[in-house]
């Protein structure tokens, strides 16, 4: 048995609400599927998001890596030699994490598939039910007390707010949060970068003067502002999160000697697939750091990779795995779903979907 082709599909996917960060507005995913197909005609998936702010992948350039670069390598090997073709992948080209990650998790779908278990299952667990976070976005069209109350009465408790669009309304912003979703729900604060280290230290010892009670702060600083970023994290007491300043494991590492972050943000397509966030899992647990893993904005199929991640290997702390929740229409049949709060992962093989046409 051979893999006979590495496909590429472009999808746009429209967002029921705007997704609104100290980085960017996005009213849609825009994003490229890659399918691997095997003898048989069964199909893994895995997913290459178009994000110019973070990682700076784009569809053409993510296209170009997979079918220039990584088809040639894979067409007519054995798709179950699982760990070969990862490390082959990984060591292809430089950078271009999100497609390596696309080819990645396309290679441990299709594995799954072929073993006839989910993808969870793979990777070594049996949860089929995933507790996530949902954002509140830097401009939420309804206010965002208004989003916050709405959230928590359809069953989220832990609640994300964007804040670093506009430092000067952030504190106002914190506050009516607190006040809109009650005592009950966790807070959690991503800034995108949007903030100096002076200014994040200010906010955030504001916010807890205030009665906030924050859960942790994501990413308080500019991504290459390690300085910096140690800084705010030695002078509060709210835990401090890593996002853009860990891509690889390299980064987690600079981090760490650093002391520069309490928390890492695993993401597939920062690091290049489900093998790389496992070692970042592992790497964090070792130095008593705590996780979560979240997405980019993405389809179905990079939240259930991420998903089942989460439900194998787990986190100290709520996923970010909403990405999906946002979509008003799915590019893809079957897969995951939402439940209020939570991500209820496929029982069928893979990520249980497919591709619409």
């Amino acid at each position: 048995m051979t893999i006979e082709d590495v496909r590429t599909h472009r999808v746009r996917a429209p967002l029921h609400t705007p997704f609104v960060t100290a980085l960017r507005r996005a009213t849609s995913v825009e994003t490229l599927i890659v399918e691997i197909v095997d003898g048989d005609g069964r199909s893994g998936f895995g997913e290459a998001p178009q994000v110019w702010q973070v990682t700076g992948a784009s569809l053409a350039g993510s296209e170009a890596c997979v079918t220039s670069i990584l088809r040639p390598l894979l067409v007519g090997r054995d798709p179950d030699d699982l760990v070969a073709l990862t490390r082959l992948t990984a060591g292809a080209v430089a950078g271009n994490e999100a497609a390596k990650a696309a080819v990645d998790v396309a290679l441990h779908d299709l594995a799954a598939r072929r073993l006839g278990v989910p993808l969870a299952r793979l990777l070594g667990g049996t949860a089929r039910r995933v507790p996530t976070d949902v954002t509140l976005t830097a401009a939420d069209e309804i206010g965002v007390a208004d989003a916050a109350r709405a959230r928590v009465a359809e069953g989220f408790t832990v609640l994300k707010v964007k804040v670093g669009a506009d430092p000067a309304t952030d504190l106002a912003r914190i506050r009516d949060v607190r006040a809109a979703a009650g005592a009950g729900a966790r807070i959690r604060l991503d800034a995108n970068q949007g903030w100096g280290a002076k200014e994040a230290v200010r906010i955030i010892r504001a916010a807890q003067d205030l009665g906030a009670d924050l859960e942790l702060v994501e990413q308080p600083v500019h991504h290459r502002d390690i300085e910096g970023l140690r800084w705010v994290t030695d002078r509060v007491d709210v835990p401090i999160l890593a996002d853009e300043s860990v891509y690889g494991i390299r980064d987690l590492v600079t981090v760490i000697r650093n002391r520069a972050a309490d928390m890492v943000n695993v993401k597939l397509a920062k690091c290049g697939g489900l093998g790389p966030a496992r070692t970042l899992l592992s790497l964090a647990e070792a130095h008593d750091m705590g996780t979560i893993v979240g997405t980019m904005m993405e389809s179905p199929v990079g939240v259930g990779a991420a998903a089942s991640l989460v439900a194998a290997y787990g986190t100290t702390s709520v996923a970010d795995l909403d990405a999906a929740w946002w979509l008003a229409s799915s590019p893809v049949t079957g897969g995951l779903t939402y439940e209020p709060g939570t991500v209820i992962l496929p029982s069928e093989p893979g990520l249980g979907l497919s591709l619409n046409p």
